[in-house]
């Protein structure tokens, strides 16, 4: 369920407001969709070294290898494999 409460805080005098012990050290969004108003949400944010796992086409990748690894293995048939190689 989402709460919405208001609380009043004071911008100090370095133009800082603090949200509270909760939020120290956490990454936030602010949109000001107009002059005085303003939106802060908490986010994560992903280095730029890690953008291409989060590409379509890796994450996709990514899928099927944890589910490859989720499955529990087939025991493979060794006499047909050498018979498919030609051995």
């Amino acid at each position: 369920m989402n709460t919405q409460r208001q609380v009043a805080k004071q911008v100090g005098a370095s133009g800082q407001i603090s949200l509270g012990k909760e939020y120290a050290g956490r990454t936030v969004l602010i949109d000001s969709s107009e002059p005085g108003v303003w939106v802060i949400k908490t986010a994560q944010t992903i280095p730029d070294s890690e953008l291409w796992l989060h590409q379509p086409e890796a994450s996709a990748r990514l899928d099927r290898a944890l589910q490859a690894i989720a499955e529990p293995p087939i025991a493979a048939d060794l006499d047909a494999l050498e018979q498919h190689l030609g051995r």
